[in-house]
């Protein structure tokens, strides 16, 4: 019979880190555990990291749920897509202990390339909201270490000083050189957002990330056909539950790129539905953590591997907390593999 336990940890950023919803200081998880009661010793370990008003599942009544499944988990593990479907992290967490378990207990959730060739996977490099000497020094920082290809989080400061920014990088550096992806996390308005992008698309951008909030389709649908470049959908998937109200949402949009968070869809049950139907509209998707803890984010990028996706994937996050758990991953420059 199997058996489930869980635990939380408040994990403290190194740096408080800006968003265009705020300054994060603190990010909590709660890592479950998965055995069956004939074996104790071998252990399947997940992570369930909602995000702070963005998670569907960012409700009084979290614990309560991990409590219940924890109780249940024999009779629940039969169908637990099912019975979590408004929980997406909690299945997440539970689906990520399910295989580790499977697999012997040792956080080896894929047979992927990282796993079975070390084969490393290529990544951007975040530089995080801040003033314009902060970004400029994390931008410095990561160009020294070999990133070809860097994400800058917009929305927080004056525009005018973030296009001032990007117009210093693109001095030094150009598209050959560099590839440039901004993330507004929602942060223009319906009435600025196309004058913005087409202020922006002057700096050679490679995409935006999310440039007007979610759930404004018909805004969004016209912004991705008038954009002067590239428009990656984030938030705009949380909370689709069925491959057809997928279905439904990109082909009525129609986004130039789609970018996955196993955290916030549904694990990676919710990642392979959006790639199916993704792949058959001829939509090309990348994979980003969410603020996970190290084990949360050698998981993510297991699965990630698998696919061989030529485009730097959003999992460069597994230092920027203080005390977070002991990682299985190593970063050397842009390539992020199994130590």
């Amino acid at each position: 019979m199997l058996k489930a336990s869980f635990i939380s940890r408040e994990l403290e950023f190194k740096r408080p880190s800006g968003t265009s919803r705020g300054i994060l200081k603190i990010k909590k998880v709660w890592i479950v555990s998965v055995w069956d009661d004939k074996n104790e010793k071998i252990k399947g370990i997940g992570e369930c990291n909602p995000l702070v008003g963005l998670s569907i599942d960012d409700v009084p009544n979290f614990e309560d749920k991990l409590v219940e499944i924890c109780t249940n988990i024999d009779a629940f593990s039969v169908d637990l897509a099912a019975v979590l479907i408004d929980y997406p992290s909690i299945y997440f967490g539970f689906e990520m202990a399910l295989l580790d378990l499977k697999n012997g207990g040792k956080q080896i959730y894929f047979n992927a390339p990282i796993v079975k060739y070390n084969q490393p996977i290529k990544i951007n490099g975040l530089i995080w909201m801040g003033n314009h000497s902060y970004m400029h020094q994390q931008i410095e920082e990561k160009l020294a270490l070999g990133f070809s290809c860097i994400k800058l989080k917009i929305g927080a400061i004056d525009f005018e000083k973030e296009l001032d920014l990007l117009a210093s990088i693109r001095a030094k550096y150009d598209e050959e050189e560099l590839e440039l992806r901004v993330d507004a996390n929602g942060s223009f308005s319906v009435e600025e957002a196309l004058e913005k992008l087409h202020a922006l698309s002057q700096y050679d951008l490679h995409s935006i990330e999310q440039p007007i909030k979610q759930g404004q389709f018909e805004a969004m649908e016209e912004l991705c056909e008038k954009t002067p470049f590239d428009i990656a959908l984030d938030e705009e998937l949380i909370g689709y539950k069925t491959v057809d109200e997928k279905r439904v949402l990109l082909e009525k949009i129609m986004p130039q790129y789609i970018i996955l968070k196993p955290s916030l869809i549904g694990g990676f049950k919710g990642c392979m539905e959006w790639i199916s139907v993704a792949g058959v509209l001829g939509i090309p998707w990348w994979i980003t953590s969410a603020l996970e803890s190290n084990i949360g984010l050698n998981a993510i990028a297991q699965f990630t591997s698998q696919f061989y996706n030529p485009l730097p994937q959003g999992l460069g996050t597994g230092q920027i907390y203080t005390n977070n758990f002991e990682s299985k991953l190593k970063l050397e420059g842009e390539w992020l593999s199994l130590k």
